[in-house]
């Protein structure tokens, strides 16, 4: 069998060895360091922020991020629903109700108008929630200008998920700057990577200091060991931060890679009926394209299904996947409230994301169009 395509896989730039190897012959692997330090300085310096806060995930940066924001038990917070799950669970560890809202078509991300629509209900049953959290699917641009009018209109404050969206801009700014906090994720599968990873953005340096507060266990500033609140173990290793630094010398080149990967398939298919890319809206919106991802419309393919593109790929050794099953039709948040438009339960049954690494050879180009040539029949 031949080598497998992986969806999106590491991509190594060439200095990420040089700061590894120099946390490990200055014998500092632990949390903070020079590699930390630095790297949180070129994540600040690329988005064009005071402060980054480099923590181990995603994940814990929204986790910080609510508890930065006031979130305790029995608040609510508004939720994109068409994401993974990482968005969702740190609002369940607070102990708050996710208030999941649908996307609408043109981003595939937070809908403005079901957004409105959750906030005007919420409040009116007496709960106005403390947070809003829009994401950034795929690397494509939310609808930023429309939500955060809404957002300050009621004075909610925005915790930005561009996990996916490093490199991503609307109206030339950058994506995880346009909310209170921003977060990204550094995980093995994104545009970048320090093999696991995160960092919380913000121009609000109180925010950002107190974050590495609590992602240092809420030690104070004591000649003893001293915790007069609650901690996390969030932050991130010189190690991996090492890896981090390298990648960001990168970063505009790897955006660069995705896109050109992007406008191959686009070609590629351009004849094909029954494929819809998804697609920047207008020349305002700029995706870095982490994932290429269709619909697939099998009344228009022959019969053809995302779950068949899917299946063929995978018996010639391609990973490729269906889009992101929706949080309110999950088990563990269905019973959470839902503001619905019908779109992403749309884009789950009918959507597929192609393998788009930045690392794609020729080789592996020509694998892929021979598969879905077979498939697709063109």
């Amino acid at each position: 069998m031949q080598d497998k395509i992986w969806l999106s896989p590491p991509h190594m730039g060439g200095n990420e060895m040089t700061y590894v190897q120099e946390a490990y012959d200055t014998n500092w692997v632990a949390p903070l360091g020079k590699n930390v330090s630095e790297f949180e300085k070129s994540i600040a310096k690329y988005l064009d922020l005071n402060q980054a806060s480099a923590l181990i995930a995603g994940t814990a940066s929204i986790h910080l991020a609510l508890i930065l924001l006031g979130v305790k038990a029995g608040d609510e917070v508004i939720a994109q629903s068409f994401t993974f799950s990482a968005t969702v669970n740190p609002i369940l560890y607070l102990g708050a109700t996710p208030i999941l809202i649908d996307s609408e078509e043109d981003t595939w991300n937070m809908s403005p108008l079901a957004l409105r629509r959750a906030i005007d209900d919420r409040i009116s049953k007496g709960k106005k929630p403390k947070a809003i959290i829009p994401v950034h699917l795929y690397g494509m641009p939310a609808k930023m200008n429309e939500i955060k009018k809404i957002a300050d209109f009621y004075s909610i404050p925005i915790v930005e998920d561009a996990a996916e969206a490093l490199g991503s801009k609307l109206n030339d700014k950058k994506m995880g700057t346009w909310g209170k906090l921003g977060v990204l994720s550094f995980n093995g599968n994104k545009i970048i990577t320090t093999s696991g990873g995160g960092a919380l953005i913000s121009d609000d340096e109180t925010l950002i200091e107190r974050s590495r507060f609590l992602a240092s266990q809420s030690r104070d500033d004591a000649p003893h060991y001293q915790h007069s609140e609650i901690g996390y173990n969030y932050r991130m290793s010189n190690i991996v931060a090492g890896i981090g630094r390298g990648q960001m010398e990168v970063i505009d080149e790897r955006v660069e890679q995705r896109r050109k990967v992007n406008t191959w398939y686009k070609a590629l298919l351009s004849e094909q009926e029954g494929i819809t890319f998804h697609n920047e809206p207008t020349k305002n919106y700029y995706s870095n394209y982490w994932l290429t991802s269709i619909i697939v419309n099998p009344k228009e393919t022959g019969g053809v299904t995302n779950s068949d593109i899917i299946l063929a790929l995978e018996k010639e050794n391609i990973e490729s996947r269906p889009l992101w099953k929706p949080m309110h039709l999950q088990p563990i948040f269905s019973k959470y409230p839902f503001y619905s438009t019908g779109v992403s339960k749309m884009l789950f049954e009918k959507g597929l994301c192609f393998p788009s690494g930045s690392n794609m050879s020729e080789n592996d180009m020509q694998r892929i169009k021979t598969t879905l040539k077979q498939i697709l029949k063109f």
